[in-house]
């Protein structure tokens, strides 16, 4: 059961963590039950990965801030990504990108101030015969420019 607003407490942390301990290299299953449980990876659940594997901390940093899908803090209510690619930036993804950031106010894999968008890049959504394209919610949109960029923040509450 997801909680994403609430911080979890280290028992809640260890009832996740100790659900993956009997496979074989735990520490990825264990941060994707915990980002799957609480929407991201919490801070308070480095010391306690690194103890029950008998690892250093720095080694499980190491891991979450290598995979770019681990978050350090919850996501906003909807996800938008706008695609990153080559072939969406020949059809002026960029410029779609800096405007959109520029009007919610965040950088990238920033969340809007009131927890309603976070906004993350992606590197290729298979779309690209209709760049620029986006992914709201996990529904690809293909050729967004900026005024369909504004009606779509303006639909998830932006």
């Amino acid at each position: 059961m997801r909680h994403p607003h609430e911080t979890p407490n280290d028992a809640a942390i260890l009832d996740v963590i100790t659900t993956q301990l009997s496979l074989e290299g735990p520490l990825l299953p264990m941060l994707h039950a915990l980002q799957e449980t609480f929407d991201h990876v919490p801070q308070s659940a480095v010391p306690l990965l690194a103890q029950t594997l008998n690892i250093s901390a720095a080694e499980v940093h190491g891991v979450v801030s290598f995979y770019h899908d681990f978050k350090e803090v919850p996501s906003g209510r909807h996800i938008v990504k706008i695609c990153r690619a080559e072939a969406c930036q020949a059809v002026g993804a960029n410029a779609l990108a800096d405007a959109t950031l520029e009007k919610l106010g965040v950088a990238w894999h920033g969340t809007t101030a009131n927890g309603a968008v976070t906004i993350e890049p992606v590197y290729c959504l298979g779309l690209c015969a209709c760049g620029p394209a986006a992914m709201v919610d996990g529904k690809v949109v293909g050729r967004v420019d900026t005024s369909k960029m504004d009606q779509i923040l303006s639909e998830v509450g932006a």
